[in-house]
């Protein structure tokens, strides 16, 4: 699997998209957390209410309990307070369903306001990031040698823009069915810098030995 370019500036802008991404994802997940502590805020309301009611409910009890001793009485004074401390009950009930409902609601807020510039960034990234690796990966089995350019001087004819073809040759298909070897590794250069990869070197000319005087 081939992850980077081999030329120098794609790859440098591929590495600093990479470094780009993880540094958008951290931006929004500290964004997301500090929208989710500033909601929590509002439950604070909620937590005081349930905290006066168990205050109250437990004072009422206190005292239906101190009164439910006394002789004569039985439990005709200690039932108001403990009829009051229901009241008291259903006050820290409310207060916890407002400080459930808070967090359920600053969660979701959180979630979406990281995941939505997340998924949108970093799933174009992975999308172009696959697609890059899918091609050059492919392309780089058919570079091995000079001969394998013709494939590609070929799908160079074939994808590229006839302004860049036209700057290499006035008849790309002509000296390519000459095997005008300079118009052919034109070609497949433009293609090969598409997917991020970098001609094989072209052979190097052999020089003619000294003549076999052995023979004269």
């Amino acid at each position: 699997m081939k992850a980077y370019s081999d030329l120098k500036g794609r790859r440098v802008v591929q590495l600093v998209s990479d470094v780009g991404v993880v540094v958008w994802v951290y931006l929004w997940v500290r964004i997301a957390l500090r929208v989710h502590e500033t909601t929590l805020a509002l439950a604070e309301p909620g937590r005081r209410l349930e905290e006066a009611g168990n205050g109250f409910r437990g004072r009422m009890d206190q005292a239906g309990d101190q009164v439910d001793g006394l002789p004569l009485l039985d439990d005709r004074v200690a039932a108001p307070f403990r009829s009051a401390a229901g009241i008291g009950t259903d006050f820290a009930a409310a207060g916890h369903d407002l400080v459930v409902a808070v967090e359920r609601f600053a969660l979701v807020l959180a979630l979406t306001t990281a995941l939505a510039p997340i998924l949108l960034v970093v799933g174009t990234w992975l999308l172009l990031r696959l697609r890059f690796v899918r091609r050059a990966t492919a392309a780089r089995r058919f570079v091995n040698a000079a001969p394998d350019l013709d494939l590609f001087a070929l799908r160079a004819m074939a994808n590229q823009p006839m302004p860049r073809l036209a700057r290499i040759s006035d008849d790309p298909a002509g000296a390519w069915r000459r095997g005008d070897l300079q118009v052919i590794r034109a070609l497949a250069v433009l293609e090969l810098k598409e997917s991020g990869l970098k001609p094989p070197r072209p052979p190097r000319p052999v020089r003619p030995g000294p003549p076999d005087r052995s023979r004269a």
